[in-house]
């Protein structure tokens, strides 16, 4: 009989917006570790204990039973009263958590035994306002000074920590008990008393206040669907694409990955009704994220287009517009990360926002691209002009630190990143003897995002009527893509440098970087076929999808964040690199292994990565301590690996859609319905007749004219 496995974190979580709450799966709150309430990057809540007569509750069962609303059912373990023994077993206790801005929380104990029962339902909570940096990296300076009082008449607990101007407040409020709390020692104690099948109940408030707004809980659990928040994310999974298929798996993580993207809006920026800006992931990323955010929008294409419009609004917002070594900023450069805790406030750290990415400024111009390939609307193009020829500008002048043509990268501040690409990590740039680049780092696929943004950005320039413009971009681009084979390509390795060196030598360290110069189309067709080859060799290809690094660099670890790890969306933009060069099959062959991998993965949902462990009989995907669930580009990776299969392209600016699909025996059919590209909508079927990949237009409303054409890299004509 198979043993059906469900692999996920042992914790709890439920967020909406930047508030989000992490809990063991018993719903307590254990000290000395990450878990707690959070909202605007401090921890209100840091230790939560539930207890009868100082004796701990047993779990029986918990789940997060959507992204924001987590039920605990715990029973009794055996404790002594004045009355007697209570027995093990006997008394239950359901903890329900509904969060909105604050949270709502209803405690709910049920006498099961035979006689009556009486004793102390004691709860324990601490807080100690630390910045969400401090409890990440577990170094926690105490600052300021934190005041706790109990209020008898309102039956509310005030908790207040102050440091200078900023100022953090929790009220823990008490409604709806069936008996009075009291407050003793740190401890709110109710005395229960219960006959037979008898039930207590309270409602618990905790209310957020962040020194810029109050976050207060919903008056009932109930009440959650009646949110704007929600109103919100309900319209957006009616508006989103939505698909069917025999392949059960696949349908399951789509269908968990559209809820996933729903739950991680950030509604504290939402720019109107239809414009949000995505999070990057729960629990440490629930903040505007130029990259992420940014490559988000660019997988979520197939299921709407129109998600790009917040993040291109947005971080058109907070461009950068003078330079800042504190910052890492120079004019035109696109944020990295946003903050608002104390150690921000403080300018203790440089995320205000900082600006340590060498990526985000370059794909805001590839989004813009395939925004408007997709929407097909001008006007997005005229708004957004100005910033566009900023991050040109910066490309050029900031981008390249020393004029040699490509792009390099390295901190100017006392707290900037080591690592400014997406494998941001300190010490994910290796030589292949294992030892660290130091920088400034050259990596390969900055060269190719600054490829494929000039081809774009000169298709733009042509529609634009600006064709000298135009001209000089795709020259641009030509003369790089000649740099680049000359000083990237290792015929020795048979594969693209992961890196130049402080010294312009090419690092020699097979990695999955160079799977995303296929997707920008910089790779040469003559050594494409070679670089893809490679990857599904056994050190690169772990039969759960590719891993970010060789397993035969010495600085290879399995369970490291970026050193030997899988991470979906990394596999998804390599998958459609594969499709685009004409590898179909290799590209079906790595969405297969990510949605296998989801299949085991609670409730579908795939984490921010997982281990790179080799997959043999009986195995199954590890994941990543600490990885963010749910997390964004995770979520959105099957969208873009359903792309690669059906080899689909927009071209909404002239009225196109473009179908190429090529279905693997794993996924014999697929229906996409209310795909929107322009003012039109149209559903699509896909299915496998013998060894032939058929398909159909089944319903389409507006004028869009589908038809069958292959991707290709980037064709080059000067003129």
């Amino acid at each position: 009989m198979p043993v059906e496995i469900s692999v996920g974190p042992p914790v709890l979580t439920i967020n909406q917006g930047s508030t989000f709450m992490v809990t063991a799966r018993d719903g307590q709150i254990r000290a000395d570790t990450d878990q707690g309430l959070y909202a605007s990057d401090t921890r209100f809540v840091s230790y939560y204990e539930i207890s009868a007569n100082g004796t701990p509750w047993q779990l029986l069962t918990s789940s997060a039973l959507t992204y924001c609303v987590s039920r605990v059912v715990l029973t009794n373990g055996e404790f002594e009263t004045e009355d007697g023994v209570i027995p093990e077993g006997v008394i239950s206790l359901e903890l329900g958590r509904t969060i909105a801005e604050g949270i709502h929380e209803d405690i709910d104990v049920t006498n099961h035994s035979l006689g009556r029962l009486r004793f102390n339902l004691e709860v324990a909570i601490r807080s100690d306002f630390a910045d969400i940096f401090e409890v990440k990296s577990k170094h926690f300076v105490r600052r300021g000074r934190i005041v706790t009082e109990w209020h008898p008449q309102a039956a509310e607990m005030h908790t207040e920590y102050v440091n200078r101007d900023f100022k953090r407040h929790l009220v823990y409020s008490l409604r709806n008990s069936t008996s009075p709390p009291s407050y003793a020692n740190g401890r709110l104690t109710f005395e229960v008393e219960l006959e037979p099948g008898g039930s207590w109940h309270s409602c618990c408030f905790y209310t957020l206040i962040d020194g810029r707004r109050t976050k207060t809980p919903l008056n009932s659990s109930h009440d959650h669907a009646d949110t704007e928040f929600d109103r919100m994310g309900r319209e957006w999974e009616q508006r989103a694409t939505k698909l069917t298929s025999a392949n059960e798996d696949v349908y399951r993580l789509f269908r968990a990955s559209v809820e996933d993207m729903a739950a991680l809006r950030l509604h504290e920026h939402a720019l109107g009704d239809a414009m949000w800006v995505p999070a990057a992931g729960v629990p440490w990323f629930m903040t505007i994220f130029g990259r992420d955010s940014l490559i988000v929008s660019l997988q979520s294409m197939l299921v709407d287009p129109t998600l790009a419009l917040g993040t291109l609004k947005q971080l058109a917002q907070m461009q950068a517009s003078e330079s800042d070594d504190w910052r890492d900023a120079d004019p035109g450069k696109m944020p990295h990360e946003i903050r608002f805790g104390e150690l921000a406030h403080f300018k203790k750290i440089p995320h205000t926002p900082y600006y340590g990415t060498a990526d985000a400024t370059i794909l805001y111009l590839i989004l813009l691209h395939e925004t408007w390939k997709w929407i097909g609307d001008d006007a997005l193009l005229r708004e957004h002009r100005e910033t566009a020829d900023r991050c040109l500008e910066w490309i050029d002048q900031f981008g390249d630190l020393d004029g040699d043509g490509f792009q390099e990268y390295k901190t100017r501040s006392s707290a900037g990143y080591e690592n400014m690409g997406w494998k941001d990590a300190g010490d994910a740039i290796v030589y292949p003897d294992g030892s660290q680049v130091r920088p400034p780092k050259a990596l390969c696929e900055l060269q190719g995002y600054v490829f494929d943004a000039w081809m774009r950005m000169a298709e733009i320039f042509t529609h634009l009527d600006d064709g000298a413009r135009a001209a000089e971009l795709r020259g641009k681009a030509a003369a790089l893509r000649d740099r680049f084979e000359a000083a990237y390509w290792c015929e020795d390795i048979g594969f693209y440098a992961l890196t130049l060196d402080p010294e312009k030598r090419p690092v020699k360290s097979v990695a999955s970087n160079a799977g995303h110069l296929l997707w920008s189309g910089i790779a040469s067709e003559e050594h494409a076929g070679r670089v893809v080859r490679r990857f599904f060799e056994p050190d690169l290809w772990s039969g759960w999808g590719i891993r970010t690094i060789s397993s035969n660099n010495p600085a290879y670890n399995p369970f490291s964040y970026q050193r030997g790890s899988v991470w979906p969306h990394d596999n998804g933009l390599i998958a459609l690199g594969f499709k685009r060069y004409g590898f179909a099959d290799e590209a079906s062959r790595v969405a297969r292994d990510i949605s296998e991998a989801a299949s085991y993965f609670e409730g579908f949902r795939l984490p921010e990565l997982y281990a790179g462990i080799a997959r043999r009989t009986g195995s199954f995907p590890v994941q990543y301590r600490g990885a963010n669930v749910p997390q964004a580009w995770a979520a959105a990776s099957v969208f873009q690996l359903l792309q690669a299969i059906l080899g689909i392209q927009a071209d909404a600016p002239n009225g196109r859609l473009y179908v190429d699909p090529t279905l693997p025996e794993w996924l014999p059919d697929v229906t996409l319905r209310d795909v929107k590209v322009g003012a039109a909508n149209v559903d699509l079927s896909f299915w496998k007749e013998k060894d032939r990949s058929r398909w159909d237009v089944v319903r389409r409303e507006g004028h869009v004219d589908v038809s069958a054409r292959p991707w290709g890299p980037w064709k080059i004509e000067t003129r």
